[in-house]
């Protein structure tokens, strides 16, 4: 029966394992000197090598002729673990298996010794999965384990584990495989199951494996029962990602503002079948490494991994492009990238992409939501068509006025008033006399209503017996008064207090109507002016 080459080329040493060896080596040194721990966290992204080093570890803790730390590979124990015949190795996936009841019988089964080895080893892979009650049924045992048992945890989501947990295990953390380990590793592989595989091959698919050993091993193996020579054409033409020169077309095309030429390639490499999500994280990493070229041309030789024929026609496209403009279309289709996983027609997507990071689209100014403002604009009109017109004229300032407000001192009862009873709604402007502690009344109306006393800045006052008249440029603090009683008492109460008397208070407005409606037009226009330039400050980074 035919065995996947992922499966067949698993590590059964430590020695086997790539690019880890900052962890292989202190579980070999624990190993040898006998100071293993109860428990163990693995959190890596995938095909790393957690549940492969998970399993090395359960059978070299338990291999009666281990050597340097790692397990012989020819005893019963080592064989029938290798065979998944060893029960004192149980393996647990906590995908299928998350709920509490599995725990407690873990636990309960935890009780017995173990029947061949020296320990019982749980391996729980993808632990992340675990339920919270599930979790909770595993603190105790965690903590305070038999002699015997000792538990190895694996996951791609460290996050999703409860602190409880990790703080109970000794955590490694496992690196993405650098990708010429993967390489070498890939040719190995291939030597020895007499697969045709150039090194420009396996580079490429050491590129899509992003870091994980499986998946290059396992598009290896695709490709072998594909062609018989594995080169990088035949790669891309497996895994469905577009080939060099048509991504380099693409490329170049982008920076020189050519949006015909990158959607033909597009549409030449669709109708191929290649799978735009893909072709869309190419150019992603293209546009990296052009970024890399750009920022950092002494080290990038050393960052990026490619040909040197590569390398000369990446470093053309840096040239011609500015830093700036290669990280605005890195953003664009990095979103795209996004979309592409939620949208029904990808193609549709990918291509209004290219055509915004191939024109000048991305410094157009985005649509805003006026919606509110208009709205505001209208209750205005409607509140300023509502205020009542005088027809006298200001002896004060030269404009028409209009009484907005009229209202009682909220003085108590027994306050004194002044002899002299004036009717408030015949009163005339030029009858009345000038207030000349208005500032001190200003300041004791700023200390008991703060808020509010700046809405009368810039404005007098004037009185004539009982009554009390304020002239302000301002018409807008009346809707303060009218909306709320408690600012009318406590001007009132700033007028007492100043000259000891009570007053009918009235206020009169200096500026039009029709000023008015002009001085709140150019308010709002400033306003929406304001929300524009923010707009387009936010779709250019460099401004």
């Amino acid at each position: 029966m035919y065995k996947a080459l992922y499966r067949k080329w698993r590590p059964l040493t430590f020695d086997d394992v790539i690019s880890q060896q900052h962890i292989t080596e202190t579980l070999k040194n624990q190993i040898k000197s006998d100071k293993t721990a109860h428990a163990y966290l693995f959190t890596g992204s995938r095909g790393t090598g957690k549940t492969t080093c998970a399993r090395i570890l359960a059978k070299a803790v338990n291999c009666p002729n281990m050597k340097d730390g790692s397990p012989c590979l020819v005893c019963d124990i080592c064989k029938d673990a290798d065979d998944g015949a060893l029960t004192d190795i149980i393996e647990i996936d906590a995908a299928s298996n998350n709920g509490v009841g599995d725990i407690r019988d873990l636990r309960e089964g935890a009780i017995y010794s173990p029947e061949r080895c020296k320990y019982k080893v749980y391996i729980i892979d993808e632990v992340h999965m675990l339920s919270m009650q599930a979790f909770n049924a595993l603190l105790k045992i965690m903590e305070e384990p038999p002699e015997y048992v000792k538990f190895i945890l694996a996951t791609t989501e460290i996050h999703k584990v409860p602190a409880t947990i990790t703080s109970r295990c000794q955590r490694y953390d496992f690196r993405r495989i650098k990708q010429k380990d993967i390489s070498a590793r890939l040719m190995y592989i291939a030597s020895q199951e007499d697969i045709d595989l150039t090194e420009d091959g396996a580079d490429m698919i050491a590129k899509i494996a992003d870091g994980g050993m499986r998946d290059a091993v396992s598009l290896l193996d695709q490709c072998s029962v594909t062609t018989e020579k594995i080169d990088a054409t035949a790669v891309s033409n497996t895994a469905g990602i577009a080939g060099r020169d048509s991504l380099y077309s693409i490329l170049e095309a982008i920076t020189d503002s050519n949006a015909p030429a990158a959607l033909a390639v597009t549409d030449k490499l669709y109708n191929m079948s290649k799978d735009l999500t893909n072709l869309c994280e190419e150019l992603i990493l293209q546009l990296r490494n052009i970024m890399l070229i750009k920022a950092s041309p002494e080290n990038a030789a050393e960052i990026i991994i490619c040909t040197p024929e590569e390398y000369e026609r990446l470093k053309k496209v840096a040239e011609k492009s500015e830093l700036n403009d290669i990280m605005i279309r890195i953003e664009a289709l990095q979103a795209c990238r996004e979309r592409m996983m939620k949208v029904l027609n990808k193609r549709v997507e990918f291509e209004m992409s290219l055509i915004k990071v191939c024109g000048k689209t991305t410094n157009s100014i985005p649509a805003i939501d006026n919606s509110e403002i208009y709205d505001k604009i209208k209750q205005l009109e409607d509140k300023l068509s509502a205020i009542p017109q005088g027809g006298y004229q200001s002896s004060y300032k030269t404009r028409n006025t209009r009484e907005i407000f009229t209202a009682s001192s909220p003085a108590a009862d027994s306050e004194p008033t002044p002899d002299s009873k004036v009717d408030i709604n015949t009163v005339k402007e030029d009858e009345l006399t000038p207030c000349d502690r208005w500032e001190e009344i200003m300041e004791e109306f700023r200390k008991l209503n703060p808020s509010v006393a700046g809405s009368l800045e810039g404005s007098t006052a004037a009185t004539k017996g009982n009554v009390f008249c304020i002239f302000t440029p301002n018409n807008f603090f009346i809707q303060l008064f009218k909306s709320n009683k408690e600012n009318a008492v406590s001007l009132g109460r700033a007028i007492y207090n100043i000259l000891g008397q009570k007053y009918r208070l009235t206020a009169r407005c200096t500026t039009s109507v029709e000023e008015t409606k002009n001085l709140a037009e150019q308010l709002i226009q400033k306003a929406i002016n304001s929300s524009i330039e923010t707009a387009v400050d936010n779709s250019n980074p460099s401004a």
